[in-house]
């Protein structure tokens, strides 16, 4: 399946405007920095572009800033959830502010996780 190369331009646009907490994630997973994982940034699964995926361990993570605690963007996130797990993907949302503030607890939370992944691969 095609994407579409708009899609492709935009995604690759939000990579040179990443929040500060995008770029500390970014810095903590790039170069299989994080557990010999390999990272993509603002990756593009048709028809939405994830913040940081993991193909290895089909893992989504995601960063909210406050624009994702209104009603709206709450019904959004929860539909883009639901279809990324239907595609057999793990989605984990993490807010900007604790990846900020509290950023060795996001990571022990993220360890715990993919713990829990690969336990549950074959």
């Amino acid at each position: 399946m095609k994407i579409d190369p708009q899609l492709l331009e935009f995604a690759k646009s939000m990579r040179h405007t990443a929040t500060d907490a995008e770029q500390l994630m970014w810095q903590i997973l790039r170069g299989k920095r994080f557990m010999n994982l390999k990272f993509r940034r603002q990756h593009v699964i048709k028809p939405y572009i994830v913040d940081f995926y993991c193909h290895e361990i089909g893992l989504v993570i995601e960063l909210d800033g406050s624009q994702h605690g209104t009603d709206d963007a709450i019904e959004y996130d929860a539909a883009r959830t639901k279809f990324l797990e239907a595609l057999g993907l793990t989605v984990i949302r993490y807010w900007n502010h604790d990846v900020l503030d509290r950023t060795d607890t996001v990571l022990e939370d993220l360890w715990q996780k993919y713990s829990a992944l690969k336990q549950a691969s074959p």
